[in-house]
C-alpha cells in the first residue's frame, strides 16, 4: 500500500471544496506584504497540480515536483494545453531529494504536504529549500495543526463521488507523534466496484519546532497566519500557513 496511486485518478473529485483560487490569492497577498514579485515559483509536493494550473494562468514559471507518478500523470494532462502560459516544468522528486536546474524566487507546499515528513527529515527539506530558493525569496507552507490531527484519532471518516467511495479511520501512534490512515477505496467498474488500500501518514509538527528549524536554516522573517488569514493563528487553529524569507547570505 503507498500514498496516492489508487487514489491519484479521484483526488480532484474528492478535493472539491478546496478554495483553490483563494490560496493562489492568498499566496500573492504574502509575496506582496514581503515586497517580492516572483518570477519562477517552486510548487513542492504539487499533487495533481492544480496550484501549478492556477499559478501558472496568473503569470508565473512554475517548477513543479512531487513523489507519486500518479499525481504528476495527473498534473501533465492538466497543463496539458495551458493557454497564454509557460507550460510547468514537471519533476518526480520527493521533497528530501529535491534537486532544481537553478533557484525560484519563491516556493510553495499546499495543503499539509509538511505533514508527510518525518521530523527527522525536515531538516534536509529545509537545507535544500534554501539551496534552490534565491536569496531574498520567500517559501510559504501550511500544516495540519497538533490541534487537529490528535483530535482525529479513532474518528471514521468517508468520502464519495458517483465513480469512488472513500472511507479511513486515523490512528495515533503510540508516541503521540504521527498519525495513520488507513485507507480503503471502492472504484466503479460498470456495474462492479473493485476495492483498493492505500496507507497515508502525517506526521504532528508544532508550530514553534517548525520555526526553529526554518532559522536553523537559514530563513527569517518567520510568520505564522491562521487558514487562509492575515491573522495570527488561533489557538484551536485547524490549520495555519507559515511564510519565511530566505536569507540574504
Amino acid at each position: 500500500m503507498s500514498s496516492y496511486s489508487f487514489l491519484a485518478e479521484f483526488y480532484d473529485e474528492l478535493t472539491r471544496d478546496v478554495p483553490y483560487d483563494k490560496i493562489a490569492d492568498f499566496y500573492e497577498k504574502v509575496w506582496d506584504s514581503y515586497g517580492i514579485k516572483p518570477v519562477t515559483v517552486l510548487d513542492l509536493a504539487c499533487g495533481t497540480g492544480t496550484i501549478t494550473k492556477i499559478l501558472s494562468q496568473r503569470g508565473y514559471e512554475l517548477v513543479s515536483t512531487d513523489a507519486s507518478p500518479e499525481m504528476l500523470s495527473a498534473l501533465m494532462d492538466k497543463c496539458a494545453n495551458l493557454a497564454n502560459a509557460v507550460p510547468p516544468l514537471v519533476l518526480n522528486q520527493s521533497m528530501t531529494e529535491l534537486d532544481l536546474y537553478d533557484v525560484v524566487s519563491a516556493a510553495v507546499c499546499t495543503l499539509d504536504g509538511i505533514n508527510y515528513v518525518p521530523e527527522a527529515e525536515l531538516d534536509e527539506v529545509f537545507r535544500r529549500l534554501r539551496l534552490f530558493i534565491a536569496p531574498g525569496g520567500v517559501l510559504i507552507f501550511d500544516i495540519n495543526t497538533p490541534f487537529k490531527l490528535l483530535g482525529q484519532d479513532g474518528q471514521v471518516y468517508i468520502d464519495e463521488t458517483e465513480n469512488v467511495y472513500c472511507v479511513w479511520r486515523p490512528e495515533l501512534s503510540a508516541d503521540r507523534r504521527k498519525l495513520t490512515y488507513g485507507m480503503d477505496i471502492f472504484i466503479r467498474d460498470g456495474e462492479n466496484w473493485l476495492r483498493e488500500q492505500e496507507e497515508h501518514t502525517e506526521y504532528i509538527h508544532g508550530p514553534d519546532m517548525l520555526v526553529t528549524k526554518l532559522k536553523e536554516h537559514g530563513f527569517t522573517e518567520i510568520r505564522l497566519f491562521g487558514d487562509l488569514s492575515e491573522a495570527e493563528p488561533r489557538k484551536e487553529e485547524q490549520r495555519i500557513f507559515i511564510a519565511a524569507r530566505r536569507s540574504e547570505n
